[in-house]
């Protein structure tokens, strides 16, 4: 990064030995004067922002020649909303509030130190510090000096973006050169008060680091041509920011405010890569893990998923807890990349939820971002993968063929009481075939007889769905039984 430190004692020299070539020095007075003219509106943008006014006379100079119907940020017209960078700004009322509004994207707005160092570094930062790496002293601020141009120095210029002729002679007079004559005809200009050192580093100073990083990371995203990495905003750095806005649906200003700066850094953040997975390694220990929660099962892996029998749990004495966890840390090593399969034989330093949760969470993670060509599982089985753990996490007893034929909600909403309810209801709708209808009667013979009125023919089809309900439920408590996960017989005393 270029500091102003490190190219102050530069600044100091060039001043020091700064001489206006003869055959300019009549040009050089006549600019001075124009701006000498001026002074009264450029001390209403001193009195705003703390910028000296010869300082704004200077960029006024450089941008626009001194027309006060024009933008001093890049001497477009007032009137309308600038369409160079920075871009998007006015239109404004009068030449100081646009004066104003281009200082403080500068970051000029409350600095201390404008000795003649300073002022020279903020004059080239507004141009940019091209120039310093090619070996030559800037014409924007020394043209028509013996500092610039043969015979006494160098000649060079930027001809177009990018483009150096190293033969090539501005011949434009330089901001250097028409300060030094200001100072030559207005004697109220002096830098013999400047601080020799910054007490306190300058918002310009402050900003340069964030826009180094911004530098960096335009360069890492591709910015064409590349920018120099030197923390000044200038004219390269505000192209490259611009092009970034634009093709990122931003508000095209080439300025880093917050949302730019925000959307670079996002731009930036490397998508996570999932690891790809092939499923069907995963449904082949999910079966063995099936198989284990069979009783007297043995896990051969060749057959479809099974499904854990009503009632069972994890602490159940048919299940081999630690041959469940083995598998289950088997299966989260197949989903880690580039893990190994081999099953540790101790898992108690896993407990049962937290290798249950680990699982859970990598194939919930990794399933999404695998592609399809090495996804050979299909939709039905992921489901029963999914449901399979859920079960398994929950400690909750998966629904039986029987009882899971109405779905989750009502079937385990009627686990363990169809039997009951169909008899029940098989005997009410007995009664209520007995009773005759007598709306005089009391207690339970009135009640049953309005209740017989209301309904015609209620016992005839009331009887067959409690009846066909109380077989439903022998034959769930069958499949129970079959499968050897009742519920134990309590205890009689």
């Amino acid at each position: 990064m270029v500091s102003f430190d490190s190219l102050k004692s530069e600044y100091e020299r060039n001043w020091a030995n700064l001489e206006i070539r003869p055959s300019r020095l009549a040009d050089a007075n006549a600019i001075a004067r124009k701006a000498i003219k001026g002074k009264a509106t450029y001390q209403q943008i001193e009195r705003l922002t703390g910028v000296p006014w010869h300082f704004a006379a200077l960029c006024h100079y450089r941008e626009s020649n001194f027309d006060f119907d024009t933008y001093l940020g890049n001497g477009e017209s007032l009137h309308r909303v600038t369409s160079l960078v920075p871009k998007g700004r006015g239109p404004f009322a009068t030449f100081v509030d646009g004066a104003v509004d281009a200082f403080r994207i500068e970051n000029f707005v409350g600095t201390q130190d404008w000795g003649i160092a300073r002022t020279l570094f903020r004059l080239e930062c507004f141009n940019g510090l091209g120039y310093h790496a090619k070996g030559c002293n800037s014409p924007y601020l020394y043209g028509g000096s013996t500092l610039y141009g043969p015979p006494e120095a160098r000649a060079g210029k930027f001809v177009a973006d990018h483009v150096f002729d190293a033969s090539h002679v501005d011949s434009q007079l330089g901001t250097a050169v028409i300060l030094h004559a200001i100072m030559t005809l207005d004697s109220s200009i002096t830098f013999e008060g400047s601080p020799a050192m910054a007490i306190r580093s300058e918002p310009d100073d402050d900003m340069a680091s964030t826009i180094l990083l911004m530098q960096q990371t335009l360069n890492k995203l591709g910015a064409n041509p590349p920018l120099d990495e030197d923390g000044i905003s200038g004219p390269k750095t505000k192209a490259a920011v611009s092009q970034f806005q634009q093709r990122n649906g931003l508000q095209d200003t080439g300025l880093l405010d917050g949302t730019t700066i925000a959307a670079v850094t996002r731009a930036t953040a490397q998508p996570i890569q999932m690891p790809t997975v092939d499923l069907s390694k995963i449904l082949g220990r999910l079966e063995n893990l099936a198989q284990l929660l069979q009783p007297g099962a043995t896990p051969t892996g060749t057959t479809p998923i099974a499904t854990p029998p009503a009632g069972t749990t994890l602490a159940g004495q048919s299940i081999q807890l630690p041959q469940i966890l083995n598998q289950l840390q088997s299966l989260t090593q197949a989903l880690q990349p580039g893990a190994t399969t081999s099953v540790s034989t101790t898992p108690a330093a896993n407990t049962t939820v937290g290798v249950l949760g680990q699982l859970l969470s990598l194939i919930t993670k990794t399933v999404p971002g695998t592609p399809a060509a090495t996804n050979p599982a299909p939709a039905g089985q992921l489901k029963q993968v999914v449901d399979l753990l859920s079960a398994l996490l929950s400690n909750k007893p998966v629904l039986g063929q029987v009882n899971g034929a109405l779905g989750d909600t009502i079937g385990n909403l009627l686990n363990g009481k169809k039997t009951a309810l169909g008899i029940g209801g098989s005997l009410i709708t007995a009664l209520l075939s007995a009773v005759t209808a007598s709306p005089n009667a009391g207690g339970l013979a009135g009640l049953f007889g309005t209740i017989a009125s209301a309904v015609p023919g209620l016992s005839q089809f009331a009887l067959p769905i409690s009846l066909a309900l109380t077989a439903w439920g022998v034959l769930g408590k069958m499949e129970k039984w079959a499968q050897g996960t009742a519920p134990p017989p309590k205890p009689t005393s």
